[in-house]
C-alpha cells in the first residue's frame, strides 16, 4: 500500500468510523433529513451522511452534505457541528488532493475542538494535517503532528487513537528508510486493532507491513501483507482502501515479473480511483503503470502513462498548492497567536480587572467601614442628645422641684414665724391669763383667809357665850 495513501485511511478511521459506528445507514439518515428542522439535529443528519459517503469512498456523493452541515452549523454556532463538518471536508478535500482546502479545514477543526477543549478532536485534527503535510513531502510538520496526536491518545487511554498514531509514526519511519523500527510501529498497532475488534484499523497495519516488506524486496510477504489487507477492505467494503490494495498489489506482482496480475489490478485501481473520484488514487495508479510499461520495454506507453502521472502530481502538488497549504498553515499559525495574544490580553484584562475589582472592593469595605462607624457615631450621638435632653429634663425639673421646695421652705419659715408670733401670742396670753389666775388666786386666798378669820371670830364668840 502507498505510504501517503494510507495516511488518508487512518484519518478516515480515526474521523468517519469510529465516530459513526453505530448510526444508522444514509438511506435511514436522509429519510430523517426530510422531516428535520433547521437545528442542530440536522446539522448532526448531515454530518453523518458525510461521514457514511467517507466511510465507503463516495467522495463526491459526500461533499455537499459535508458543505450543507458546515454552513447551517456556522449559522446556529453550533460549535461541535462546526468542528466535526470541517474535519470530515478536509478528509473529503485531501482523497481529492486538494491539499490548501484540506489544511485549511483541518485547521478549522483544530481551532474549535481547542476553543471546546475537545482533547481527542484535537488529536484527530493533528493526524489529519500530518496526512496531508506527508502527502506534501513535508515529513518534519507531518511527524510532529503525529507525535502531537499520540500524546494526547496516551493521555486519554484511547486505544484506537494510541494504534492510529503508531501506524502514522510508522510511516514516518519508512520515509527515514527505518523499517525496522516501522515494522515495529505497525505491529503494535494491528495489535491493538486486534483488541478492539477493528478490522479497518488491522487492514490498515497489513497494509503498512507490505509496504515495508516492498521496500525491503520481500514481495511473497508483502503480497501476503496487501491481500490480509484487501481481504478486510471488502468486508468492510471500504472503496478507498480495495482501490488502495489494488495498486500495492499490481507493484508487487511487478517486480515480481507477474505482469498479467499487475495489469489486472492496476486496471481495477483506475477504474474504482475514477469512480471515487481520487486525485491522489490516479496519480498512484498512473506512477505504477508507468513502471510496468517499463518494465515491459513499452516506453511509448510508459511515457504517456508518466505524463499523466506528472500532471496528476502537479495539480496536486504544484507551487500554487504548496503556497496555499503554507498560507493556510501560518493563517492557523497567526490565528493561534492571536488567540493566544487575544487570551493573554484578556487575562491581563481580567487580572487589571481583578485588581480593580479587589481595589473597588477594599473601598467598599472602606465606605462601608466609614458609613458603619458615621451610623455608629450618629447613634451615640442620639443617645448622648437624647440623654442629654433627659437630663436637662430631670433637671429643670430638679430645679424646679428644687425651686418649690425652696418656696415650700420659705413659706413653712413664714408659717414657722407666724406660728412662733402665735406662740408668742398664746404665751403672752397664757402669761396674762396666768397671772390673772394667780392675781385671782391671790384674791381669793385673800378673801378665804379674811372668811377663816371671821370664822374663828365667831366660832370664839360662840365659845363665849
Amino acid at each position: 500500500m502507498k505510504l501517503k495513501v494510507i495516511l488518508f485511511l487512518i484519518l478516515i478511521a480515526s474521523v468517519a468510523k469510529h465516530s459513526y459506528a453505530q448510526q444508522n445507514k444514509i438511506d435511514s439518515l436522509l429519510t430523517l433529513l426530510k422531516t428535520d428542522k433547521e437545528d442542530t439535529n440536522k446539522v448532526k443528519h448531515l454530518y453523518k451522511i458525510c461521514g457514511q459517503h467517507l466511510l465507503i469512498g463516495d467522495f463526491y456523493k459526500g461533499l455537499p452534505y459535508g458543505k450543507s452541515a458546515l454552513a447551517l452549523a456556522e449559522s446556529l454556532q453550533f460549535k461541535k457541528g462546526i468542528a466535526i463538518s470541517n474535519i470530515n471536508l478536509g478528509t473529503l478535500h485531501f482523497s481529492q488532493g486538494d491539499y490548501p482546502e484540506a489544511l485549511k479545514n483541518y485547521f478549522a477543526s483544530l481551532k474549535m475542538y481547542e476553543l471546546m477543549r475537545d482533547k481527542s478532536g484535537i488529536a484527530k485534527c493533528y493526524n489529519g494535517l500530518g496526512n496531508t503535510y506527508d502527502n506534501q513531502s513535508n515529513y518534519q510538520e507531518a511527524l510532529k503532528s503525529y507525535t502531537n496526536s499520540l500524546k494526547i491518545y496516551e493521555e486519554l487511554k484511547d486505544k484506537g487513537g494510541i494504534a492510529t498514531s503508531y501506524i502514522n509514526i510508522g510511516v514516518a519511519y519508512i520515509n527515514q528508510n527505518k523499517y525496522k523500527d516501522a515494522l515495529n510501529n505497525f505491529n503494535a498497532s494491528c495489535e491493538i486493532y486486534k483488541e478492539i475488534e477493528d478490522k479497518y484499523g488491522v487492514a490498515s497495519s497489513f497494509g503498512n507491513m507490505g509496504v515495508v516488506y516492498k521496500k525491503q524486496g520481500k514481495y511473497s510477504e508483502a503480497l501476503k501483507s496487501y491481500f490480509l489487507a484487501l481481504r478486510m477492505y471488502k468486508e468492510i467494503e471500504d472503496k478507498d482502501g480495495i482501490v488502495t490494495s489494488y495498486v500495492n498489489l499490481g507493484s508487487a506482482y511487478t517486480k515480481l515479473h507477474n505482469i498479467h496480475e499487475a495489469e489486472s489490478y492496476f486496471s481495477k485501481a483506475l477504474t474504482l480511483s475514477k469512480e471515487i473520484g481520487s486525485k491522489d488514487y490516479i496519480k498512484e495508479t498512473y506512477e505504477s503503470l508507468t513502471d510496468l510499461d517499463s518494465t515491459l520495454g513499452n516506453y511509448k506507453v510508459a511515457f504517456e502513462h508518466y505524463k499523466l502521472f506528472i500532471a496528476y502530481r502537479d495539480s496536486l502538488n504544484n507551487e500554487e498548492t504548496k503556497k496555499k497549504s503554507l498560507q493556510a498553515s501560518m493563517q492557523y499559525k497567526f490565528d493561534k497567536k492571536e488567540a493566544v495574544a487575544n487570551a493573554q490580553h484578556k487575562s491581563e484584562l481580567e487580572k487589571q480587572s481583578a485588581i480593580a475589582e479587589e481595589k473597588s472592593r477594599k473601598q467598599r469595605i472602606i465606605i462601608w467601614s466609614v458609613v458603619i462607624g458615621l451610623l455608629f457615631v450618629t447613634c451615640f450621638l442620639i443617645f448622648v442628645f437624647r440623654a442629654l435632653r433627659i437630663t436637662n429634663k430631670q433637671k429643670v425639673i430638679i430645679e424646679k422641684q428644687k425651686q418649690r421646695v425652696d418656696r415650700a421652705y420659705a413659706e413653712l419659715d413664714i408659717k414657722n414665724k407666724e406660728i412662733e408670733e402665735q406662740k408668742q401670742i398664746v404665751e403672752e396670753h397664757h402669761k396674762e391669763t396666768m397671772d390673772s389666775i394667780r392675781y385671782a388666786s391671790r384674791i381669793q386666798r385673800a378673801l378665804i383667809t379674811s372668811e377663816k378669820y371671821i370664822e374663828n371670830h365667831l366660832n370664839r364668840l360662840m365659845k363665849g357665850r
